[in-house]
């Protein structure tokens, strides 16, 4: 049976365009440029429950531009996964954002449900480029903004020195 086109539920989002093929249980989306935006982040068309019917699973591919800066936010109750294709992005996290990490293309982030996080691409030329896997197949519904300046500042701790590392 050849692949059909199924209706990408633009009368719920007008942001999903009707490109989803397949069925019986297998469903594509080809290869498109960035056409949604959340949070200062462009997005190409991905899988989620809006278009694909998934229960438990979104992924997309995100853009933030040269300089841009996703403000802080969190997750609730949704694990996020993300890989770096291109770029190098920082992330300002934990309570009132005062612990930091960069990452750059090549590397796994993992991020538990719950933790404030800020995101700035570090260059002022390049874009970020990230593949983001969420537990959650209704891609921003679970996710609330966060605002770093009522959470208390606890004292900074010395970090860990005898903990494992990668090479």
């Amino acid at each position: 049976m050849p692949p059909t086109s199924r209706d990408a539920g633009t009368a719920t989002d007008p942001d999903l365009p009707p490109c989803v093929e397949g069925g019986d249980g297998i469903s594509v989306i080809r290869g498109s440029g960035n056409c949604r935006s959340w949070n200062n982040i462009q997005y190409k068309v991905g899988l989620s429950a809006k278009n694909v019917g998934s229960a438990k699973l979104s992924m997309n591919v995100a853009t933030i531009p040269p300089g841009g800066v996703a403000h802080a936010h969190v997750h609730v109750g949704f694990e996020l996964m993300l890989y770096i294709l291109q770029g190098r992005v920082r992330h300002d996290y934990g309570p009132g954002l005062r612990q930091s990490i960069e990452n750059q293309a090549g590397d796994f982030i993992y991020i538990e449900p719950g933790v404030p996080h800020e995101v700035f691409n570090l260059s002022a030329h390049d874009p970020v480029v990230a593949v983001v896997a969420r537990s959650d197949a209704s891609e921003w519904e679970n996710i609330v903004p966060y605002d770093k300046t009522r959470e208390p500042i606890p004292p900074m701790s010395q970090p860990d020195r005898n903990s494992d590392s990668c090479s």
